[in-house]
């Protein structure tokens, strides 16, 4: 990994922290998305629950148990993990969440082996990706700085020698929803049961701001904006911004 990208990555996580630390409003809609994480995740005496890719780590605010890793060591995650290669050993994990990690994999097909390896059986990869709908095509395409890459083909495994360690930064925004909603995994995903997929709008997470727009509301009016999340919900081709999807090996 380049001292360019390390660079760029820790300084993604102090802008990040300070929107966090910043707007209230932020760490409600969080909370909620990692509750509806937790909703589908198994229960901690089943095993180690483990997200890659853990930024500034705010998810044991609400997820206690659960180890937060990433790419490179800050001072905010509990391990240094690369999806191609955990240290975990085999059969001990029940729940490996990828909260936007999926979109940034430039080989899935091939973290998902990882994973199969560490996984207890029934064990569950928990996915938290953008969803292209008619406002996520907006959101994602027009208004976020990573491509979505829909042109581009998916290459699920990574070819011979390649070393995960010297991978330059990848993003497809649009990979999750293809897989799984257009289902253009080319039979990548034939050792894998889709045991739960679902679409929300998530449009008070958009108004938001998130990390780096402006916020388009105040924190009082959020429960109006849930009964909007909650009327858009019933239209996900046109308003779905996010997707869940959860993963449990076959057999």
């Amino acid at each position: 990994m380049t001292e360019k990208y390390l660079n760029q990555h820790a300084e993604s996580i102090h802008k990040n922290l300070d929107a966090w630390e910043s707007k209230p409003l932020l760490r409600r809609l969080y909370r909620t998305f990692h509750q509806t994480i937790a909703e589908v995740a198994l229960p901690p005496e089943a095993g180690i629950t483990v997200e890659l890719g853990s930024g500034i780590g705010t998810i044991t605010d609400t997820i206690s148990h659960c180890i937060r890793t990433d790419t490179f060591p800050h001072p905010r995650i509990d391990k240094v993990e690369s999806a191609y290669s955990l240290s975990f050993d085999d059969s001990t994990v029940a729940n490996i969440i990828l909260f936007d990690v999926f979109h940034h994999l430039r080989y899935p097909g091939t973290a998902l082996r990882e994973f199969q390896r560490v996984l207890i059986p029934g064990g569950r990869v928990i996915i938290f990706e953008p969803c292209l709908s008619l406002l996520g095509l907006l959101v994602f395409g027009a208004l976020h700085d990573e491509p979505l890459q829909l042109r581009e083909p998916i290459t699920w495994f990574a070819p011979p020698g390649w070393n995960h360690q010297e991978d330059p930064y990848y993003a497809a925004q649009g990979n999750a929803f293809r897989a799984f909603c257009v289902e253009q995994a080319d039979g990548a995903l034939s050792e894998w049961e889709i045991i739960h997929k679902n679409r929300y709008s998530a449009i008070s997470y958009v108004a938001s701001g998130g990390y780096s727009k402006a916020q388009l509301y105040p924190e009082f009016l959020y429960p109006m904006m849930k009964r909007v999340d909650a009327l858009c919900d019933l239209f996900p081709l046109l308003f779905a911004t996010r997707l869940l999807v959860v993963l449990r090996p076959r057999g």
